[in-house]
């Protein structure tokens, strides 16, 4: 994806999803308030959060109910950003939110 977080004016405040590579399962927060106002910076967490997953291990991506399903916005830059990496769609949070599991 091209987007850098220097295109975006108004998340150059958002915190980074993580900071080091997990050699362990882990859940990424894409549900924070300014998750929910930018949906590009839920993409480009997600695909940070992949990138920083060791290979044998998944990451949970907890997505904003703002943004609905996340097959709508999420799934074809999965497609094209990591082709060698399975994911499934786990659930539908009590708050609204998604989970999508992503094996690396």
């Amino acid at each position: 994806m091209s987007s850098t977080p220097h295109d975006h004016d108004h998340d150059h405040n958002a915190e980074p999803v993580t900071n080091h590579v997990h050699d362990n399962s882990w859940s990424a927060n894409l549900e924070k308030p300014e998750h929910g106002d930018d949906r590009d910076l839920v993409v480009r967490q997600a695909i940070e959060a992949i990138e920083h997953t060791a290979p044998g291990n998944h990451v949970n991506l907890v997505t904003h109910a703002n943004h609905g399903h996340p097959s709508e916005y999420l799934y074809d830059t999965l497609d094209e950003e990591f082709a060698d990496a399975d994911w499934e769609y786990i659930e539908q949070c009590g708050c609204g939110g998604h989970v999508l599991r992503v094996h690396v």
